[in-house]
Order: C-alpha cells, then sequence, then structure tokens
C-alpha cells in the first residue's frame, strides 16, 4: 500500500497545504503501515523540497519542465496520474485549494476514482480511512469511506496541523513525464500576483464585509481592522455580485472555504450560502445591528451594533495594542 501526496508550490514557493498535506499524509501511512511519497511539479523546484523534510517527507518525487513554470490541469492531472501508476499508489492525498479542486476530479475521472473531497479529518479504522467531511453546506458532517481501488482525499486547507518536526533531510528524485504540446491545452501569457494582504484561504485572521458596509468606498474599514491584525479581507457572495469586491476575495459555498483562526464577519446577515465557506473557522466574532442575524448563531463572540461606529473604535484600540 502507497500514499502519494501532491505538495502544491507556486512561483517556487510550497502553499501552506503543502505542509498540512505531506504531514497528514505521512500520519495516515504510519497508521496503515503503508509508504508515503510526496510529489512537487513545476519548473526548477529541486530547491525547495527540503522543506518538506521538517513536515515528514521522506521521499520526494519531483517533475520539472518550463512550461510548468504556470499551472496547466490538463498537464498537471497527466503527471499526477501517471507518476500514481509508476508508483502503484492506490491512495491520493490533495489539497481542498482551488489548484486542488480543479485538478482532482480529472485525476479521479482518469482512474475512476472515489473522492472524499475538503476532508476536515482521518483517522484509521480496521486498515481503512475514515474521512470525515461536511455536507448539507456545512450544517453537518458525515464519515465517509472510499471503496473504489483508487482513493483520493482532498483536505481542507488550514484544518489540519502543519507542526515543523526534526525530520531527516531528504533529496529529490528527478522523474520524467513525457509531455507534449497537446498536454497543455491553455497557454498562460501573464499571471498578476496580487501584494500585501495574505490570501483568505491561508491567512490566520480575516476580516469580511457584507451588505452592511452599504458601499465599496466603506471597505476602507475592513481594510484598516484586518491591517492592524496582519489579517485577510473577505467579503460576502452579495458584496463581489455587486462588483464592491474582487472575486478572489469571496468567502461561502460559491467562493472559497477558509479556516482561520480568527474569523470576524462585519455586517454579514450570515446566510447558509455563506455559513458554508467559513463555519470551520476557530473563533468566529461577528458586528450586526441586527440581533436576530443567523450570523449570530454560529459566533463565539457577537456585537450588536453599527459597524460604522464600532469598527473604527475597535481599529483604533487594537492599533494601540499592536502598536500599528
Amino acid at each position: 500500500m502507497k500514499i502519494l501526496a501532491f505538495a502544491e508550490q507556486r512561483e517556487g514557493k510550497f502553499k501552506k497545504a503543502a505542509f498540512e498535506i505531506t504531514q497528514a499524509a505521512k500520519s495516515t501511512a504510519d497508521q496503515l503501515g503503508a509508504e508515503c511519497v510526496t510529489l512537487v511539479i513545476g519548473d526548477s523546484v529541486d530547491s525547495i523540497v527540503g522543506e518538506l523534510a521538517t513536515y515528514g517527507a521522506t521521499r520526494v518525487l519531483t517533475v520539472e519542465d518550463s512550461r510548468l513554470h504556470y499551472y496547466s490541469t490538463t498537464a498537471y492531472a497527466r503527471i499526477v496520474a501517471e507518476i500514481a501508476q509508476r508508483e502503484q499508489a492506490t491512495i491520493l492525498f490533495l489539497p481542498a485549494t482551488q489548484m486542488g479542486k480543479d485538478l482532482t476530479p480529472r485525476i479521479a475521472g482518469k482512474f475512476n476514482a472515489g473522492v472524499a473531497a475538503d476532508c476536515v479529518n482521518l483517522r484509521v479504522e480496521s486498515g481503512e480511512i475514515v474521512a470525515t467531511r461536511p455536507v448539507y453546506a456545512g450544517k453537518a458532517l458525515i464519515d465517509v469511506r472510499v471503496t473504489s481501488s483508487t482513493k483520493i482525499f482532498t483536505l481542507r486547507p488550514n484544518v489540519f496541523t502543519a507542526s515543523p518536526t526534526n525530520g531527516s533531510s531528504v533529496q529529490a528524485e528527478k522523474v520524467t513525464v513525457r509531455l507534449t504540446d497537446a498536454d497543455f491545452t491553455t497557454k498562460v501569457t501573464g499571471v498578476k500576483i496580487a501584494e500585501g494582504r495574505p490570501d483568505v484561504t491561508e491567512a490566520s485572521i480575516i476580516v469580511s464585509g457584507g451588505r452592511g458596509l452599504k458601499g465599496p468606498e466603506n471597505f476602507h474599514l475592513i481594510e484598516k481592522l484586518a491591517d492592524v491584525l496582519g489579517g485577510a479581507v473577505g467579503a460576502s457572495r452579495a458584496v463581489v455580485d455587486a462588483g464592491w469586491r474582487p472575486h478572489d476575495e469571496q468567502v461561502g459555498q460559491t467562493g472559497k472555504t477558509v479556516s482561520p483562526t480568527l474569523y470576524i464577519a462585519c455586517g454579514i446577515s450570515g446566510a447558509v450560502q455563506h455559513l458554508a465557506g467559513m463555519s470551520s473557522s476557530k473563533y468566529i466574532v461577528a458586528i450586526n445591528k441586527d440581533k436576530d442575524a443567523p450570523i449570530f448563531q454560529v459566533a463565539d463572540y457577537g456585537i450588536v451594533g453599527d459597524v460604522f461606529e464600532i469598527l473604527p473604535a475597535l481599529t483604533e484600540e487594537l492599533r494601540k495594542t499592536f502598536g500599528k
């Protein structure tokens, strides 16, 4: 039995989810008495594989090609599938990130594999992996077993612990997958990288705004609080649909699923669609003038009041505390 873990990297830097996947795969492999292999895909990625050793990786395979500098669904899917076949890996771990969610269906299709998606917990019972995942828009959790010969698990980012250990050093094993132009169905001509605040999927603190902000011109209140806390800015679907904020900030069932340590919801009523994307946050603080807003049902701390009064006061107090 062998587990293949896909470690996501972009621009020569591992995403946080790569460490979470690596550690979860190694832990599960140890419980199963199985071998764990980590796969890294990209352009000139040999120099970064050493970072995976501190998260439990003992064997790392790399596939390098200058055309892989930017993500390609078709090329990456072919590589993962081919390496899984070569290694005779019957269990695959991928992150439930944007890349992972895009990549997983293609790989599953190649193996006719069952998928346990967006897992928030894994355990081993009687030699089988039991995965816990949310259902009904996050209102309930269900334990599932994958019964196909090849089993795929995607893990929700920021849920599984990635704690550095004193792992031994690892050397990259370069492997070759012959790629043709047909494997690259699209060509990336340029990438614009957001600077400053962290991405909502990786941030440990998120400050989100909803329709209660009344307009895009008031989102500076959200931005100021996020900057003081060193957090990311999020938004509800209604705000994004109205064009107030970019789609990459949308939190919810049709946006991004997040699991930060602290989630501050400002002027967000708490529709089911939004709760599905953030209810697994460790601590939730809600600020809303409607005391009956659904958001208060999932909040650990709630403030009933006007966001236009509370946010400036809260930001100022935190600025004094953090000296920013």
